[in-house]
């Protein structure tokens, strides 16, 4: 089944990769000398055509609900535009293949030297021969595992000061729509991308598998962002995250702005928010952003400016630590 759905997909981006290789890439090797990157540019390709092809999706299907159903009416998409800008660096995949290609060799001498001690290599496809290994049963398998991460590293993000400080400029955006996901400090995405590539590679995730992992993960999160009202239903909403719940957690005072609390920080599935006891099922929709905001404080408007204040914050509450006056995490 997944097969027949992914298959044509494959073509497609392969069709893709092949043509802009051809006619734009490899060009543009030879012109400036380049050519020893010749194959790795071919492969670095196909996140890249995968990032785009998600794009398009993304406004062919969660644009029109936006303008159709949405949950607020602006004035002005001004601070919309900033959040394109995010999702055109972050969704072309290149963070995260940087960092699954960059670990592949430390995990390869890993398994060599688990080997040599009769140590079986980690792929969580072979727990159960034959049914595991299937292409379906694998990819559930990673999903579930990898978004089990999330949900800690998104809890994390939470917890501790000095890394809220660069999450916050996710949450700072107070006009939440399908491009708020992407909404990122770079530095943040660098941690990530470690982060999830580090464990991809230790359960045995192969970078094909990688890359279709992460554009779904991806696109599943747009949808979460969008300014758009789309009703799960009670069961649907309890299976996987919906914009409402997602939106509860993005809702100032209550989702996130501290180190202390919060809720949904389920990144696809809200069952470890359930299991974890840190879901909120209100449906209210409530104003988002940060308290601080509010009360009169920048976050910055613009893509250098989010990033700018975020390291100011750090700083501030670097030295107020260091004054005794909070603690720094």
């Amino acid at each position: 089944m997944l097969h027949l759905i992914t298959a044509p997909l494959d073509t497609l981006v392969s069709t893709l990769q092949t043509w802009v290789y051809i006619h734009v890439v490899q060009p543009l090797l030879f012109k400036f000398g380049w050519m020893d990157y010749d194959e790795d540019s071919y492969d670095a390709l196909y996140p890249v055509i995968v990032g785009f092809l998600t794009i398009v999706a993304m406004y062919l299907l969660l644009r029109p609900l936006e303008a159709l159903r949405p949950v607020e009416r602006w004035q002005t998409r001004r601070a919309v535009r900033v959040d394109i800008f995010y999702t055109w660096i972050s969704k072309l995949g290149l963070f995260n293949l940087f960092f699954f290609l960059a670990f592949q060799p430390l995990f390869d001498n890993l398994q060599v030297w688990l080997r040599y001690r009769n140590i079986d290599n980690v792929n969580l496809d072979n727990l159960w021969p034959g049914v595991t290994s299937q292409p379906l049963v694998a990819f559930a398998i990673y999903f579930v595992v990898l978004d089990f991460a999330g949900y800690w590293y998104h809890r994390w993000q939470h917890r501790f000061g000095v890394w809220w400080e660069l999450h916050a400029v996710h949450h700072s955006q107070r006009q939440m729509s399908l491009w708020c996901d992407d909404r990122n400090h770079l530095l943040d995405d660098v941690i990530q991308a470690g982060f999830f590539a580090a464990i991809a590679l230790a359960i045995g995730v192969a970078p094909t598998q990688f890359v279709v992992l992460s554009a779904v993960t991806n696109f599943l999160q747009s949808i979460q962002h969008v300014n758009a009202r789309l009703e799960y239903g009670w069961l649907l909403e309890r299976f996987i995250v919906s914009p409402t719940f997602h939106r509860r957690h993005h809702a100032v005072g209550y989702g996130h702005e501290g180190t202390a609390y919060g809720c949904n920080f389920g990144v696809v599935f809200p069952w470890w928010d359930m299991l974890f006891k840190t879901a909120s099922w209100n449906r209210t929709p409530e104003p988002t952003g940060i308290r601080q905001q509010i009360e009169g404080e920048s976050y910055g408007e613009g893509f250098l400016s989010q990033h700018w204040l975020a390291f100011v914050r750090i700083a501030r509450r670097l030295s107020s630590a260091r004054g005794g006056d909070a603690p720094a995490l």
